[in-house]
């Protein structure tokens, strides 16, 4: 191993567990942790072939107490997705091997291979991006699998949203009015559930925004089946945040400008759109942490606050 700093050393019976599923003649070189996840601890490995070569894989541990409680359920509904998705021409990485209940590492485990490419957080040629990011949503929910994946779950309830301090009190009471209503059925479709650009990877040459494309889409453990509107307004919710509310329409549009098949009626769009909304309000903090350990040192968490009430406002006030 050629870092062994707590933080990026693979535990030695996960190690040993990463061993058993590489090729005869290859071992573990050195690791790198991947910034940018909130659940799980990402570690980039690079293995040395039995040529002399080296190929990466990425590691995701399930490491706090509250991680480690839908380890199990988190990681098996990965390990299925990537199943699922291979061969499909959805840029996602390949399962190498699973240890949901920690039978034999330290912790809850997934080894994956790996995909070239980064996540790109920052504003500049965000117009090229919306519409790689609209396009490649739409052929993830156009995915028919022999096996579907767990139908979607919602945490947020009118109970548990946290109103920002200065947010606007009549704007937030008639969007949590909204999530009293029954949710709408919806068409089902192959969720990502966590679609966003802190999930993709793109090669970006420098100066050639029209030559930029997606590599990769990671993190898969909340993949579901539901309406595309829950994907959608998730992706809407996290540029809003990012890069200012008016991105968060923006893709909306982009998404059906790309041949995205969203819910016919505006109420229900409405309903998908501000219950993640609201459901972002409960996880500000570790959002904006990790955005700002990503580079983006400006997003603190009143910022991130200030951009949620505005988007919020906005949705309400686009006429339906």
């Amino acid at each position: 191993m050629t870092d062994h700093d707590e933080a990026t050393a693979v535990p030695p019976l996960t190690l040993a567990w990463v061993s058993r599923h590489l090729a005869a003649g290859e071992r573990v070189l050195g690791t790198e942790t991947l910034h940018g996840g909130i659940t799980a601890r990402m570690r980039r490995l690079t293995v040395g072939t039995r040529d002399g070569r080296t190929r990466d894989l990425v590691l995701r541990c399930f490491v706090s107490p509250f991680s480690r409680q839908h380890a199990e359920d988190w990681l098996n509904r990965e390990a299925h997705a990537l199943s699922a998705l291979r061969g499909t021409g959805v840029p996602a990485p390949e399962l190498v091997a699973v240890d949901p209940t920690a039978a034999r590492c330290e912790y809850p485990s997934l080894l994956m291979t790996h995909r070239a490419g980064r996540t790109v957080l920052d504003d500049e040629e965000l117009e090229w991006r919306v519409p790689l990011l609209a396009r490649q949503l739409v052929a993830i929910h156009g995915l028919r699998p022999a096996r579907r994946p767990r139908k979607y779950v919602t945490l947020t309830t009118p109970d548990t949203v946290v109103v920002p301090d200065g947010a606007d009190p009549a704007a937030w009471a008639a969007a949590i009015d909204i999530i009293r209503r029954p949710a709408p059925p919806g068409a089902g479709r192959f969720l990502h559930r966590d679609f966003q650009p802190g999930n993709v990877l793109f090669d970006v040459p420098p100066g050639r925004p029209s030559k930029t494309w997606i590599t990769g889409v990671v993190d898969w453990a909340a993949a579901s089946w539901g309406p595309a509107d829950l994907d959608v307004a998730h992706c809407s919710t996290i540029l809003a945040l990012l890069h200012g509310p008016a991105w968060g329409p923006r893709f909306a549009e982009a998404y059906q400008e790309a041949g995205g098949v969203p819910a016919a009626d505006a109420d229900e769009r409405l309903y998908w759109q501000v219950r993640d909304a609201l459901a972002c309000s409960e996880e500000v903090e570790p959002v904006a942490r990790a955005w700002r350990e990503a580079g983006r040192t400006e997003l603190t968490r009143r910022v991130v606050e200030e951009r949620l009430d505005a988007y919020v406002r906005t949705l309400l006030d686009t006429p339906r």
